[in-house]
């Protein structure tokens, strides 16, 4: 499987030896082509190759088990700089959900670059006008109140919100779907009446008027953007979907840091940016000290969420 896309990363690793490390690069994204870690890869690829970043960057797709079976392949090319991972909330989540045998203690994350945000949205016609309406009736009849999203990170966000709205997690009805048109359709169905869903999944039908936001899950507004947070209105629940670029572990300090420069070089592009506007990513960039800590901090917030949902 030759074709960018569908090669495996063993493939790369011997070619790759002894070479400089802005010579030649692997990005894999651990999903399938069309996805959030796969447009990261791929935007990076482009940034890097428009400003001579890295000679040649190819991008390698190795879909399955929440992103898992991409982590364990990068561990195995333990002390190869030449191939960094995607990852994220998801993946992360994934670790816990299924107590994988690989975790980030056995790669290198090199930085934090993007984040995305959820919207709690209803149908336009949903009797529902704000986020406190739909929580009240929440708490009170919980299984009157079925939820959708496009996957683990947004139960984990639904739950978080059930917590916030004083409702046990262990009695959310959360309708699994598969990504943000499913998500549409089972709320214009009426199979679920609320549902946490990616900003840029659902942003074009509330503006179209098929859905309302009732909040952005974000700690503060987005500019130009008329939807108040969960913050703001008293509900604290922030948790999003950040997006982690990560190595093989094993490398020297000076192979680390000059893979970081490299990704900081590359988000500090023209091209980045612009796809930062494009698709509604949040910056925030982490790295060194400040990373191990909030890769910690995620790694605790997200299994006391799993242990609240009895996973």
């Amino acid at each position: 499987m030759g074709a960018i896309g569908t090669a495996t990363v063993g493939s790369f690793a011997s070619a790759h030896q002894g070479d400089s490390l802005r010579t030649s690069m692997t990005i894999v994204a651990p999903a399938g082509a069309g996805g959030g870690w796969d447009t990261v890869a791929r935007e990076m690829q482009q940034a890097q190759r428009a400003n001579g970043i890295v000679n040649n960057t190819q991008v390698v797709n190795m879909p399955g088990a929440g992103g898992t079976i991409a982590l364990g392949n990068l561990a195995n090319l333990e002390g190869d700089p030449s191939t960094i991972m995607v990852g994220g909330t998801g993946q992360l989540a994934a670790t816990i959900q299924y107590d994988t045998d690989t975790t980030y203690a056995d790669i290198t994350p090199l930085a934090i670059t993007v984040e995305e945000y959820n919207m709690v949205v209803v149908p336009a016609d949903s009797p529902y006008q704000s986020l406190e309406e739909l929580m009240t009736a929440w708490a009170a009849d919980p299984a009157s109140v079925p939820w959708s999203g496009g996957g683990s990170f947004d139960r984990l966000v639904a739950t978080e919100l059930a917590t916030s709205a004083g409702v046990d997690p262990k009695e959310m009805v959360f309708v699994s779907s598969d990504g943000g048109g499913e998500v549409t359709a089972a709320l214009l169905n009426g199979t679920v009446q609320a549902a946490a869903s990616g900003f840029s999944d659902s942003i074009d039908q509330v503006e179209s008027g098929r859905l309302r936001a009732l909040g952005l899950v974000s700690k503060e507004r987005f500019e130009g953007v008329d939807i108040p947070t969960t913050v703001e209105q008293g509900y604290d629940v922030t948790l999003s979907n950040w997006r982690l670029l990560a190595a093989p572990g094993g490398l020297t300090a000076e192979e680390e840091a000059e893979l970081t420069d490299i990704v900081l070089e590359t988000v500090e592009t023209e091209e980045w940016s612009t796809a930062v506007g494009r698709y509604n990513w949040a910056e925030r960039v982490i790295t060194g000290d400040e990373l191990d800590v909030f890769l910690e901090e995620e790694k605790e917030r997200i299994s006391s969420l799993y242990e609240s949902l009895g996973v």
